[in-house]
């Protein structure tokens, strides 16, 4: 099974800064591009306004407000996106769902991290976790023909090879706005 949006989807990303932020450049302009409609989670001010400038339709601050209460408050989140390698993050993005919702994990948390679902709700309202690593080479295809039409765009920094320690450091601290591209 592969996680697909469908037209009139809510997707939600659930994202924390202390992690490799891949957020708004990888959900938000593709739930517009597909009809639907994109939600943010962050707890950096500066990344929500990154999302709004990049096509999120509503923005939560998860650390002023309960995401799972404000994207229920919206009416539950289609598709859930956790791309925060924290398992409260996945948690959250599960409890989002509305009614055959589906979360998709793309994250991967350390020290073999697990997720506990409620079984009663998963089945009786039909809700789907599906695991995804990786797209195929007509995925990438697909998202090089939307960026040369001009329907994406792709926020990076650019920093020398020899910077690599900081740069990891700036991303690990949650400085980085979203892409690093090192320089040769």
């Amino acid at each position: 099974m592969r996680p697909r949006a469908a037209r009139g989807d809510s997707p939600a990303e659930h994202l924390v800064p202390d992690q490799m932020y891949c957020g708004p450049t990888t959900i938000s302009p593709y739930a517009r591009i597909a009809g639907g409609f994109a939600i943010g989670v962050d707890i950096e001010d500066s990344k929500l306004a990154m999302a709004t400038e990049l096509g999120a339709d509503h923005v939560v601050n998860a650390r002023t407000e309960d995401p799972v209460a404000a994207i229920q408050r919206l009416g539950g989140a289609d598709v859930a996106v956790a791309l925060a390698a924290s398992p409260a993050s996945f948690d959250q993005a599960y409890r989002s769902l509305r009614r055959g919702g589906r979360l998709v994990c793309v994250a991967l948390p350390g020290d073999n991290a697990t997720m506990q679902l409620p079984i009663f709700d998963t089945v009786l309202n039909g809700k789907t976790v599906i695991g995804s690593i990786v797209g195929t080479r007509n995925d990438l295809a697909d998202v090089f023909a939307l960026h040369a039409a001009g329907r994406t765009t792709v926020i990076s920094v650019d920093r020398k090879l020899d910077d690599v320690n900081e740069a990891m450091t700036e991303v690990l601290t949650g400085k980085v706005p979203a892409r690093i591209v090192f320089q040769f």
